[in-house]
C-alpha cells in the first residue's frame, strides 16, 4: 500500500519507543499468562488437599507481584504507543501543511477549505488512532491469541482443537466486513468535509446572512449536510454493529464447546479440575483477541480510509515548481517582456478532470516592462487585468508564449528568488487576525519601528493607526473585521510598501478610499515610482495617469497602448473614461 509509505519516516523516528512499548506490552501479555497455571496449581492443591494456609499466602504473594508488574508494564507499553501516535500525529500535520503551501493557486481554486481541514484534524485523528491503539491491539491480538492457544495445547491438544472450531468462521467474516467497513470510512470522512466546509462558509459569512434574513436557509443547508454526516455514521454503525456481535457469537460457541467437552474430561479424570480451569482461563484470554478482531479491524479500516485520503493529497504535485534546472535571480533590474502571452483558466468538469476553458482570459499579450518604469493597466471589469498581473509572480504559468526577465523565461528563474523580488498588493485585501503591525511586517523577516511608520505613512494610515487606543498593537480580527474597507486596503498597500522590492505589483490600490486619502496614495506611489518598477491596476484613471505606459484590456486582448499623453489625442477608453471622471469628481466637489 503506497499510502502506509508517508508513515514510515515517522515510524522510524520513533523505533526506540516502539521497541520499548512492544516488550512492555509482550511483558504484560506473558505475566497474563502465566497467572492461569498458578490458578491451576492452587486448585489442584486445595482438591487434592495437598496445601495449607501458608502456602496459599505463598499463591496470593505470586499473584500479587504478576498483577503488579503488570501495571508497571501496561504504564510502559501506554506511554510509548500513544505517545509515539501523538508524535507521528504531529509529524504527519506539519508535512501534510507544509505540501499544502506547496500547491499552487488554482488548486485552492477547486479544493474547498472544509475538506482541507477535515484531512488536518479527522483524518489526522484517525491515523493517530489506527497507529497508537490499533498496533496494540494488532500486536496483542496476535501473541497474545497464538500464545494462549499454545498453553491450551500443552493441557490438551483435543480440547484446543475444539476450541478453534470457530477461527475459520471469524476470518472469513472479518475479511467480509473489513472491505465494508474500509469503503464507508472513506464515505463518513467525506461527509464530515463537507460540513466542516458548510460550517467555515456560513460562520466566515454570517454578515451576509443576517443582511439578507437567511438564517433559516443556511440552518436547513446545515441540517442537511449534518443528517447526511449521521446517516453515514449510522451506516458505519450499522456495519460495526452486526460485526462485532458475530464475532461475539462465534467466540462464545468456544466457551460453549469448552465447558461441554471439557467438563466431561474432567468427570472422567482425563484432565484435573485445576487444568479445566487454567484452559478455560486460557480460552478467556483467547476471547479477548478473537472478540477484539472487530475493533481493530474498524479502527485499522477507517486509518487506513483516512491515510488513503492524506495520500491522495501529498500525491498533487503543484502546477507551479521549479524546474530542476532553475536559475538563481538576485534582482530584478531588465525589462519584463510579455511574449504573444495568452492564459487560459482551468474549469472542472463532471468526473473532476480538470478541463482548459475555451474563452481564455488573456490573448496576444506583447509588451515591454523597462526598469524603473510605471505601467498602468485599465479596461473594463473582467477585462483580464488582475490575470496579467498575477502572472508576473508565477501565480498561475502562461498557457501560450512566454514572460521573460533579462531574456531569460521566469519559468527558468527559481521561484522564491522571482517571488522575493516582488511586493504585490491583490484587489481584495487580506488580512490575518493579528494586530496591525503584525500584519504589515508580515512582507519582512526583520522591522523596525521607523520602517513600520514609514510604510503606514506612505499608506496614508498612520493617522489612523494612531486614532485607535492600542496603536499597532490593536488587533483587527478574522480577516479584519473590525476595519473599514478602506482601512484593509491601505494596511495591505503598507505591507506591500513595507518589502523594498525593486518590483511593484498594485492591483487597484484606491479602489476602496475616497478621492482625498486616494491623491494621498497616488502621490505616494508616484513618488516611489522613481526607483522602483510598477505596474498598477486601476479602474480610476487618475491612478494611473501619471504612468509612463498604459494599456488597455478588454476581453483579454490590448486595446490600447501609449503613453497618457498620446492615449488622450483620441476617442478611446482611455480618453472617455478620464473625461467621464473628471466629471463626477467636479459634480462630487459641489
Amino acid at each position: 500500500m503506497k499510502s502506509a509509505n508517508l508513515l514510515k519516516p515517522y515510524l522510524a523516528e520513533n523505533r526506540v519507543y516502539i521497541a520499548a512499548g512492544f516488550i512492555c506490552l509482550i511483558g504484560v501479555d506473558l505475566l497474563q499468562l502465566f497467572l492461569p497455571r498458578i490458578i491451576r496449581q492452587v486448585i489442584d492443591d486445595l482438591t487434592g488437599f495437598n496445601t495449607d494456609l501458608k502456602g496459599l499466602s505463598v499463591y496470593a504473594l505470586y499473584i500479587t507481584g504478576i498483577a503488579l508488574m503488570i501495571g508497571i508494564f501496561r504504564h510502559g507499553w501506554l506511554c510509548c504507543f500513544i505517545g509515539m501516535s501523538r508524535r507521528v500525529e504531529e509529524g504527519l500535520r506539519n508535512q501534510f501543511f507544509g505540501h499544502i503551501q506547496t500547491l499552487s493557486a488554482s488548486y485552492f481554486g477547486k479544493m474547498k477549505t472544509g475538506d482541507l481541514m477535515a484531512h488536518a484534524t479527522n483524518d489526522m485523528q484517525q491515523i493517530r488512532l489506527a497507529t497508537g491503539i490499533g498496533i496494540v491491539m494488532i500486536i496483542d491480538t496476535v501473541f497474545l491469541g497464538t500464545a494462549a492457544i499454545a498453553f491450551m495445547a500443552f493441557i490438551n491438544v483435543r480440547l484446543t482443537l475444539y476450541a478453534l472450531i470457530p477461527m475459520p468462521l471469524i476470518v472469513l467474516v472479518s475479511r467480509f466486513f473489513g472491505r465494508k467497513i474500509h469503503n464507508i470510512s472513506g464515505q463518513v470522512q467525506a461527509s464530515f468535509s463537507n460540513l466542516t466546509e458548510i460550517v467555515r462558509e456560513r460562520f466566515a459569512g454570517i454578515r451576509i446572512i443576517k443582511a439578507y434574513n437567511r438564517e433559516p436557509d443556511s440552518l436547513a443547508a446545515f441540517t442537511t449536510a449534518s443528517q447526511d454526516y449521521v446517516s453515514e455514521n449510522l451506516k458505519l454503525a450499522r456495519i460495526s454493529g452486526s460485526f462485532s456481535p458475530m464475532i461475539t457469537f462465534l467466540s462464545n460457541l468456544s466457551l460453549a464447546t469448552i465447558l461441554y467437552f471439557g467438563g466431561t474430561q474432567t468427570v472422567v479424570s482425563e484432565i484435573t479440575p485445576g487444568e479445566f480451569v487454567a484452559f478455560s482461563s486460557y480460552l478467556g484470554l483467547l476471547t479477548w483477541p478473537m472478540t477484539s478482531i472487530g475493533s481493530v479491524t474498524n479502527t485499522i479500516q477507517r486509518g487506513k480510509a483516512s491515510l488513503d485520503r492524506i495520500h491522495a493529497i501529498m500525491e498533487t504535485c503543484p502546477e507551479i515548481a521549479d524546474r530542476p534546472d532553475a536559475c538563481p535571480v538576485h534582482t530584478l533590474k531588465e525589462h519584463i517582456v510579455f511574449e504573444n502571452v495568452s492564459f487560459f483558466y482551468p474549469s472542472d468538469k463532471s468526473g473532476g478532470d480538470s478541463q482548459i476553458s475555451a474563452i481564455p482570459a488573456l490573448s496576444e499579450i506583447s509588451i515591454k516592462v523597462e526598469p524603473g518604469m510605471t505601467l498602468g493597466i485599465i479596461g473594463p471589469p473582467g477585462a483580464g487585468k488582475t490575470t496579467l498581473l498575477g502572472l508576473i509572480p508565477r501565480f498561475y504559468d502562461v498557457s501560450q508564449g512566454r514572460i521573460l526577465i533579462g531574456g531569460r523565461d521566469i519559468r527558468e528563474l527559481r521561484l522564491h528568488d522571482l517571488r522575493s523580488l516582488i511586493s504585490f498588493m491583490p484587489q481584495e485585501p487580506f488580512l490575518f487576525a493579528g494586530t496591525i503591525r503584525e500584519n504589515i511586517t508580515f512582507s519582512k523577516d526583520r522591522s523596525n519601528d521607523s520602517e513600520l511608520i514609514k510604510a503606514a505613512e506612505s499608506a496614508n494610515l498612520y493617522d489612523t493607526v494612531k486614532s485607535f487606543p492600542d496603536g499597532f498593537e490593536t488587533v483587527v480580527g478574522e480577516k479584519g473585521v473590525i476595519l473599514s474597507g478602506g482601512q484593509k486596503q491601505r494596511i495591505a498597500l503598507a505591507r506591500a510598501l513595507m518589502r523594498n522590492s525593486p518590483v511593484l505589483l498594485l492591483d487597484d490600490p484606491v479602489s476602496q478610499v475616497d478621492a482625498e486619502t486616494g491623491n494621498s496614495i497616488i502621490h505616494t506611489i508616484r513618488d516611489i515610482a522613481r526607483t522602483r518598477t510598477v505596474v498598477i491596476v486601476s479602474h480610476r484613471i487618475s491612478a494611473v495617469e501619471f504612468a509612463d505606459q498604459i494599456i488597455t484590456l478588454k476581453q483579454g486582448r490590448i486595446t490600447e497602448y501609449g503613453s497618457p499623453a498620446e492615449l488622450m489625442q483620441d476617442d478611446t477608453y482611455y480618453a472617455r473614461t478620464f473625461h467621464i471622471q473628471k466629471i463626477e469628481e467636479e459634480l462630487n466637489a459641489f
